[in-house]
């Protein structure tokens, strides 16, 4: 007898669902790891010379192919898990991208697309260096007090851009990258004044940051702030999955006409999301901040401090799909990639910039879940596509 219980049939249809998603997110990264071999191997003059005995000596050129995308991935594998002082160095990485792509995320689930979270991690990173270095406080206090200060600037950015959105209508993508240049010159700005420059030095670096403001280190590169992006995610996911400004954000982010109409405040809702995303792009650059570098103390601040990791956050949340467990996956993904991709380049001679082409590949897989279907035929093309910003929930 068929099962007519609508539960157990929307049960099946959520879990089709998401192993579909799942499968198409790992045959998208097989697919690029066979490409970034293809281009390996085109890329070595002397592989892919080998490849003109192809029919007189096949052992030769494939051999040769084999020896050369084996090591590179071999090698990758090794620096990104292959020992604890990998695993410490991917999640020294991941850290700061877990929380900057929770920020990119929860815009998305809003209907937002939140590109300042850069700039947003720039405040933050400011907001806690200056903490940091210039208030004596007790170890254990001074920590906590530096991080809250990184995530209140990271949230009066974001909000920023939250209340222009709300209250005159600016479109969030062209105001949070106008704010990204004035963050940037803002941090390039205070690093030349006495309040951020380091005394007796003429170049833009602040002073260092004590041992008491910093995250504990407990292996190595390993610190206290990868466990709390860990916990972002857990917040996160109970904001949008168990709270009511969750249930808000999610209705507003699939149709904010209609939850407008039932009667939620969309421009509260909105100034909120953009809010509390800025206070985790904050976050990522407290990481950025007081995370210990491989010398054990945090790296002081220089205008090249938080990298490029609120655009690396996009990469991050498109590929979580927007849900927390996900950009945790690909923020750990994404810091493997980055530690191992050290080591492959010293051991196989492959150029560091193969890591940001398979990143690349990865989310161009993604994105075009039709074309992993035809490339993989047993993963059926679906129905509906697949939304990366989680709207399909």
């Amino acid at each position: 007898m068929a099962d007519s219980d609508p539960r157990s049939t929307r049960l099946r249809a959520w879990a089709s669902t998401r192993w579909r998603d799942w499968m198409i997110t790992l045959a998208a990264f097989v697919l690029a790891l066979i490409v970034g071999a293809i281009l390996m191997i085109v890329a070595d003059p002397q592989v892919s010379g080998n490849f003109n005995y192809l029919f007189t000596a096949p052992g030769l050129a494939l051999g040769s192919a084999w020896t050369k995308v084996s090591t590179a991935y071999g090698a990758l594998l090794v620096g990104a898990v292959g020992s604890p002082t990998a695993l410490s160095a991917t999640s020294a990485a991941a850290a700061p991208l877990i929380c900057a792509g929770l920020a990119v995320g929860l815009a998305f689930r809003a209907g937002l697309f939140n590109i300042g979270a850069q700039g947003q991690a720039i405040l933050g990173a400011m907001a806690a260096a200056w903490v940091g270095f210039s208030l004596p406080l007790p170890p254990v206090i001074h920590l906590l007090v530096a991080v809250l200060a990184g995530l209140i600037a990271g949230a009066l950015w974001g909000g920023i851009v939250g209340w222009l959105k709300a209250k005159t209508g600016a479109h969030e993508v062209i105001v949070t990258i106008m704010m990204n240049y004035i963050a940037a010159g803002l941090l390039a700005w205070a690093l030349t004044t006495t309040v951020f420059q380091r005394p007796g030095r003429s170049d833009p670096i602040s002073p260092e940051v004590p041992s008491s403001a910093a995250f504990p280190q407990l292996y190595e590169q390993l610190h206290l702030g990868f466990f709390v992006a860990l916990l972002a995610a857990v917040a996160v996911w109970w904001l949008l999955d168990r709270s009511v400004i969750g249930f808000s954000i999610r209705a507003v982010g699939a149709n904010p006409h209609a939850a407008g109409t039932a009667g939620m405040n969309v421009g509260a809702t909105t100034i909120i999301t953009m809010a509390v995303a800025g206070a985790l792009a904050g976050l990522a650059g407290v990481q950025s901040a007081l995370g210990p570098s491989v010398t054990g103390v945090p790296v002081p601040l220089t205008e090249g401090l938080v990298g490029t990791v609120g655009f690396d956050a996009i990469t991050v949340a498109l590929l979580g799909r927007s849900k927390p467990i996900g950009i945790v996956l690909a923020g750990l993904l994404f810091g493997g990639l980055s530690a191992g991709g050290l080591a492959m380049q010293s051991v196989a001679q492959t150029p560091l910039t193969l890591t940001l082409v398979l990143q690349a590949l990865v989310v161009l897989f993604v994105a075009a879940p039709q074309l992993v279907s035809t490339l993989v035929p047993f993963l059926k093309a679906r129905k509906r596509g697949v939304s990366l910003t989680g709207a399909d929930a």
